[in-house]
């Protein structure tokens, strides 16, 4: 394991290649699962400040969820995440023409219509981020429906490390970064 501040990294975040890709996956990661992607409680008012220009890429089904429960759910552990439609997919989920999953918060932020990408927890996955209060634990969740991503990873040479770059630095900060990269560097030293 990596040591950056108070965060405890896998270290397969250095020996893991990851590259999502779509046209295989078809957005499975936002449909599957047992609840929805969790969120940090900063991010529900940006969610409630954010929904009148995301409600128009979203699902008639995913607005009336929305509607009824609200913005966030909280999961199996009580904590928030985002509502689902059906027990299924995500709320804020849109249908491609193909039958993608693509998320509708991102294509309004693609669009311009608003300045935040999506949740920090989507932006970062496969890695999974647990506050424990003193020490945060970043783990990659290794699932099936995402081997087409490590196939085309180590196919591209993408470490998660760099793969996650973006969203590491939105979620720790660009010092943060820096030191992981560091402690990648002594890892792979003592690798040899």
């Amino acid at each position: 394991m990596l040591i950056v501040d108070n965060a405890i990294v896998s270290d397969n975040i250095v020996d893991r290649c990851f590259c999502c890709d779509l046209a295989q996956c078809k957005g499975e990661c936002c449909v599957e699962g047992d609840c929805g992607a969790p969120l940090l409680e900063e991010e529900i008012p940006v969610l409630e400040e954010i929904l009148p220009q995301v409600k128009p890429y979203m699902t008639a089904e995913g607005i009336a969820v929305v509607e009824k429960e609200g913005v966030s759910a909280l999961d199996n552990t009580e904590e928030p995440c985002t509502p689902l439609v059906n027990n299924r997919e995500c709320a804020y989920v849109a249908w491609g023409e193909d039958g993608t999953a693509y998320c509708a918060i991102e294509q309004a932020f693609r669009d311009g219509k608003i300045g935040w990408k999506k949740p920090v927890s989507c932006h970062l996955y496969p890695l999974r981020i647990d506050d424990f209060g003193e020490f945060i634990s970043v783990n990659y969740h290794e699932w099936d429906i995402c081997r087409c991503a490590v196939a085309k990873g180590k196919e591209c040479g993408v470490p998660l490390y760099e793969y996650l770059k973006e969203p590491l630095i939105r979620r720790f900060g660009e010092k943060w970064y820096d030191e992981l990269l560091e402690q990648v560097e002594i890892f792979k030293e003592n690798q040899h």
